[in-house]
């Protein structure tokens, strides 16, 4: 093979995002040939702007598996879609590349990492923002245990703006049944994924407060609060909403090292000279602190080739064996951190991780058949280009 030809199902704004850059050949080695969605207008939208003479549309994926027009499946449908879209995709012998969230929930997610390791097929995930060589840098600075252990993580993203229009736009956004949460799992899974792959660990329990429809006329969360605790003693703040202007995007972890701050588009290192633990073993004069640099590390290429350049690395890992950035198998982590900040929250309590996966569903589906929720939508064409 010379060549990965990719089938993309689903063209909702997601969709259409890697159609255009697909059919403009800015993945080397890849090509668009198939494209499935049941909504004939979306379909009428890939003929009347990229044709369908090199492009075979399908209005079921029945027949669009049966078609072996192409050797990945790029999952682009809503979130509760993503695991059934995949399962069956490694059920006919594709791989899969899906769209951030890997699900709503993970036992449906735990289903889905199980049927691609009896494929053998290679699985990867949408989570572009492991190529922005921030995020790079930052997860080697830890890695390599230049920071040394880590004692704190604190991450505010309240810079996720969403007007009354946003939610308006479509009846299943921001409600359990349509997207299954708000914020967290809509706007935050990036966020989360980095949050668990930078410093390379899991929180061992959480304790969020989630505030449901607290700007918006909404059923989900749109300001959540999370305070986490890992295994070595370490804590973690999480702060996000949709509600606030302007928000902030500020990303903090402390160490025995220092810390490291990224912010507007900058990696500082504030370095020790001597490291906390020893300065302290060994200091005797009382309100002295540790020497303290502020490093400025240059990264080059910020914020990276993002989607293109995770479907670019699929496409490697397929004809090369490049290893893959972001392995679909590890989209299970940030949503376990989405489900345990719903559950603390629902439950008023702390949630130990791995987190109870059938009592999570339960409460999903109570909001679900409980809600009364009515939604006036507005039709509002909306452009994913620039959005974080």
């Amino acid at each position: 093979m010379d060549k990965v030809r990719i089938g993309i199902v689903g063209v909702g704004n997601m969709g259409k995002s890697h159609t255009e850059y697909l059919t403009k050949n800015q993945v080397s080695n890849a090509e668009l040939t198939a494209i499935v969605d049941t909504d004939p207008t979306r379909l009428e939208w890939v003929r009347s702007n990229h044709g369908s003479s090199n492009i075979q549309l399908f209005d079921n994926l029945e027949a669009f598996y049966a078609s072996r027009a192409f050797d990945v499946v790029l999952v682009a449908t809503p979130h509760y879609d993503h695991p059934a879209a995949a399962i069956q995709a490694f059920s006919h012998g594709y791989h899969v590349l899906v769209e951030k969230p890997a699900g709503v929930y993970t036992k449906q997610v735990r289903e889905m990492n199980e049927a691609a390791a009896k494929s053998g097929k290679a699985f990867g995930i949408m989570f572009n923002q492991r190529t922005n060589p921030l995020y790079q840098k930052l997860r080697d600075l830890i890695t390599s245990g230049e920071l040394g252990e880590v004692r704190r993580t604190n991450w505010i993203i309240t810079n996720w703006y969403r007007s009354q229009s946003y939610y308006d736009s479509g009846g299943w956004r921001a409600t359990w049944a349509g997207e299954g949460g708000g914020v967290l799992i809509n706007q935050d899974p990036h966020q989360l994924d980095l949050w668990q792959w930078t410093a390379d660990m899991m929180p061992k329990r959480v304790r969020a407060f989630c505030s449901f429809g607290k700007y918006r006329n909404i059923e989900v969360e749109d300001d959540v609060t999370a305070y986490v605790e890992y295994e070595n003693g370490a804590t973690g703040l999480f702060v996000t909403t949709t509600g606030e202007a302007p928000g902030t995007n500020r990303y903090e972890v402390s160490g025995d090292n220092g810390k490291i701050v990224i912010e507007n588009d900058t990696l500082t290192f504030w370095r020790l000279r001597t490291p906390e633990p020893k300065f302290n073993s060994e200091f005797k004069g009382g309100f002295g602190q540790p020497e303290c640099w502020k490093c400025d590390v240059p990264v080059v290429g910020a914020p990276g080739p993002q989607h293109k350049g995770i479907t670019q690395n699929f496409v490697n890992h397929i004809l090369n064996g490049t290893p893959l950035l972001a392995p679909g198998e590890e989209g299970i982590k940030g949503l376990t951190l989405s489900n345990a900040m719903h559950l603390s929250t629902w439950t008023d309590n702390w949630v130990d991780l791995p987190i109870n996966e059938d009592l999570y569903y339960e409460k999903l589906q109570e909001r679900i058949n409980s809600s009364t929720f009515k939604k006036e939508t507005k039709e509002l064409q909306l452009d994913v280009k620039g959005t974080h």
